[in-house]
């Protein structure tokens, strides 16, 4: 005889002390599974309220350089603030500069606005240092008054699903080809860089979420792609959003020059590929010794794929996919599915449970101290006696 055992499971009632993070832990079920002829996962229900970007997803360093500061002396133009100005960041031409930004989960205005803030704070804070550094206290007090460094900004075209930078004075270069943040400033380590356990060719940093390419990109202050995406303010040429106003009342002009820097030009990168802020589409579950599903891998540049004529997948890696339907604006994901694990002969006995949740590339799922639960369908085959069955129809009487 053959029939269904249920399993609720809660990541709650799993030993917290051994196994602090919810997403790789063991269980023990109240009984014995005997002769289990197949297992299967019916129902969860996750949490959606994870973090897409964060310090272990590596994908919150930003590294910038300004390689092309505006000079006022080549302007024919004098005045000391920014005289000052233009000679430290000059002196910084070969130095990047490194930020984070806050962990969580972005919209496209939200991310804006964080890319803005902190590009602007990280070059206003290197120019306190090095005005305080030098003496240079006049142009320090003038730096305050004026609210700091405010010559970036970053806004989002609603139409191409694409992000900008500019800089309205100083031309300037988004390195997303360095690989490990810890190489250049001792107080960012290793948040960038190969944060998976397989080659990853698409979700392999910050810049990548943004659109850009794993390259360093410098910004041009001319025309190099589109003609009808730029106009022409005071004979200097501006990049324009002709959908609509960027900022209200500006007609798509988001970007123009400061009018106190004599003939600068304004300093734009155009991201190559739509902005992606919704993070993994899947998760993995594995339970120990049950997986039932092969995955492939990415492919990789090495001796065992070039001499070779086998794949590098892993044959039996998990035991579900989980589909991850909603985003982080919702509280809770959850839906039905039909994985399962086939015994012939039947298991002859289950008791515990080894599970783990990971994305693709092996990350574990962070769900922070949101719990999460789960249903588990055991069909097991119990020997019996064969029984015959009553099949005489009576008459009914009334």
């Amino acid at each position: 005889m053959y029939y269904k055992k249920f399993v609720s499971i809660h990541s709650e009632d799993r030993d917290i002390a051994t196994y602090p993070n919810s997403s790789e832990f063991e269980i023990e079920m109240p009984e014995d599974m005997l002769n289990v002829s197949k297992i299967g996962l019916i129902q969860w229900t996750f949490p959606a309220n994870y973090n897409t970007f964060s310090v272990s997803n590596k994908n919150v360093t930003f590294i910038f350089q300004i390689n092309s500061p505006y000079n006022p002396g080549a302007n024919n133009y004098s005045n000391l603030y920014d005289d000052n100005v233009f000679e430290a960041l000059y002196y910084n031409i070969n130095n990047y500069f490194v930020f984070t930004i806050e962990e969580g989960f972005y919209n496209p205005q939200q991310m804006c606005n964080e890319l803005t803030n902190k590009l602007n704070t990280t070059v206003t804070n290197y120019l306190k240092t090095y005005f305080k550094n030098n003496n240079l206290t006049e142009s320090l007090n003038t730096l305050n008054e004026n609210g700091g460094y405010k010559r970036f900004s970053v806004v989002y075209n609603n139409v191409s699903i694409k992000l900008w930078f500019g800089n309205n004075a100083d031309g300037f270069k988004i390195n997303n080809e360095i690989e490990l943040a810890s190489n250049i400033n001792d107080e960012v380590p290793c948040l960038i860089g190969n944060k998976s356990q397989v080659p990853n060719f698409s979700n392999w940093g910050l810049s990548s979420f943004l659109g850009l390419p794993r390259c360093a990109v410098s910004s041009v202050n001319t025309s190099i792609t589109n003609v009808g995406d730029y106009d022409t303010i005071d004979d200097v040429e501006v990049p324009r959003f002709y959908y609509g106003d960027v900022y209200p009342g500006d007609d798509g002009f988001w970007l123009l020059p400061d009018t106190n820097l004599p003939n600068c030009k304004v300093n734009w990168v155009e991201a190559l590929y739509k902005i992606n802020l919704m993070g993994d589409a899947y998760i993995y579950m594995e339970l120990d010794k049950q997986n039932c599903i092969d995955e492939t891998q990415p492919w990789n540049l090495s001796t065992f794929n070039l001499t070779t004529n086998k794949t590098n997948g892993i044959v039996n890696s998990s035991f579900a996919k989980i589909p991850v339907p909603s985003t982080p604006l919702s509280q809770w994901f959850d839906r039905d599915s039909i994985p399962y694990k086939y015994y012939y002969p039947p298991a002859q006995r289950i008791r515990k449970l080894k599970i783990k949740l990971r994305y693709h590339d092996g990350r574990l799922v962070d769900f922070g101290v949101f719990n999460y639960s789960f249903m588990l369908e055991f069909t097991l085959m119990v020997p019996q006696i064969l029984r015959e069955t009553n099949t005489i129809a009576y008459p009914v009487k009334f």
